[in-house]
């Protein structure tokens, strides 16, 4: 089934087309830096910093962050159906997956600690929650990165 992917029409234009590859994979960066760069503000401002912008403002940076996740999944989809059988087998990429799944969850409760304290209704801190949901975002730009290293070899 994956060597048919691989043959698809959509597949070979992309990686024929002068421009497909490095569209698809333009647009796969850009929303990559939306997640990360925002998630990255938003986090500083729950561990204390950036006090001037108040929790009612970080709440209206998670559009951004969902509209950079979509984009990053679909152009993820088309980079990824160009070699459906090479990142299938690729460890690096698999662990991506994985945290990028991890990554949505916390993010969508770290969304929700922004509401509650945007509300006054703010629960202790949690610092190990919010470095753990920034760890694993900057986990996913690392293993983007090696499975774009790696998959060369």
């Amino acid at each position: 089934m994956l060597e048919t992917l691989a043959s698809s029409q959509l597949s070979q234009l992309i990686r024929s087309e002068l421009w497909g590859w490095p569209l698809a994979l333009t647009l796969h960066a850009l929303g990559t830096a939306l997640v990360v760069g925002f998630v990255f503000v938003i986090t500083l401002r729950l561990f204390g910093l950036f006090e001037l912008i108040p929790y009612s403002a970080l709440r209206r940076f998670f559009p951004v962050v969902w509209a950079g996740l979509i984009l990053q999944v679909a152009s993820g989809l088309v980079l990824w159906l160009t070699k459906p059988v090479q990142y299938t087998a690729d460890g690096a990429f698999l662990l991506k997956l994985a945290l990028i799944v991890v990554g949505i969850v916390m993010t969508a409760n770290l969304s929700k600690m922004v509401a509650r304290e945007a509300a006054g209704d703010a629960p202790p801190r949690w610092t190990g929650y919010v470095a753990a949901t920034l760890i694993v975002w900057c986990a996913v730009v690392v293993t983007g990165r090696l499975t774009g290293y790696l998959g060369a070899i």
